[in-house]
């Protein structure tokens, strides 16, 4: 079964969310602490971490930086709770590293759904995947690997599943709508933003790439023949 932390100081929020998990088959711990939360995602292992902004102890995006810059817990995805009116907090943290955000006050059956579909790409049925090349880039999809002239890159399931998406493109350009589609699994009226944060953590991270994304103005992106 697979193990979820909620870091959450509303207990109400944390029983919601508890519930509903469990029943989508998740095994849940919770803490209302974000410098508590931090401490047991690193004893881990956890599969995602559902994470609050405005935490006691640590706020949610310093526990977020911190996941980040762990080697250990750098791979679990998170999904961010925001209050309406944080947007600047939500592009931060999606900046940080979160693969996803809901604002509150949020349908717990749509979190569930964005957890599915944030784990849609990252299970596999067992199949190997061709390995995808381009310029200095080696993307190994099976084995959730990534390298530029080969030195490792260290992306969030999202940044890597976006990477994937325009990879196989082959240039083709996509649109933010068939994006968040396709990498996030739905569309949502914010969900453009989302996608542009990505695409700029991906330029961000493998710089030698960056040229090669290409922003097709009022459509979405492709990738530049290398």
């Amino acid at each position: 079964m697979r193990r979820a932390l909620v870091a959450e100081d509303d207990p109400d929020i944390v029983e919601l969310l508890t519930h509903y998990l469990a029943t989508d088959g998740w095994a849940v711990d919770a803490r209302a602490d974000g410098r508590q939360a931090l401490e047991l995602l690193r004893q881990g292992p956890y599969e995602l971490l559902i994470l609050d902004l405005q935490l006691p102890g640590m706020d949610g995006l310093a526990v977020c930086a911190e996941a980040r810059r762990d080697p250990k817990t750098r791979p679990i995805p998170i999904v961010m709770l925001t209050a309406r009116g944080d947007e600047a907090d939500r592009i931060v943290g999606l900046e940080m590293g979160a693969d996803d955000y809901v604002v509150k006050p949020f349908s717990p059956k749509e979190l569930v759904a964005r957890v599915r579909a944030l784990f849609r790409r990252i299970d596999r049925n067992g199949e190997e995947q061709a390995v995808l090349t381009f310029a200095g880039l080696v993307v190994d999809p099976t084995r959730h690997t990534v390298t530029w002239d080969g030195e490792a890159v260290h992306l969030t399931a999202k940044e890597f599943a976006l990477l994937v998406a325009l990879l196989e493109a082959k240039g083709r350009v996509l649109s933010r709508q068939a994006l968040l589609e396709n990498v996030w699994g739905y569309s949502y009226a914010e969900g453009t933003r989302t996608v542009d944060v990505h695409v700029r953590r991906l330029r961000e991270k493998i710089p030698g790439l960056a040229p090669f994304i290409l922003t097709v103005k009022s459509m979405g992106y492709r990738l530049a023949e290398a």
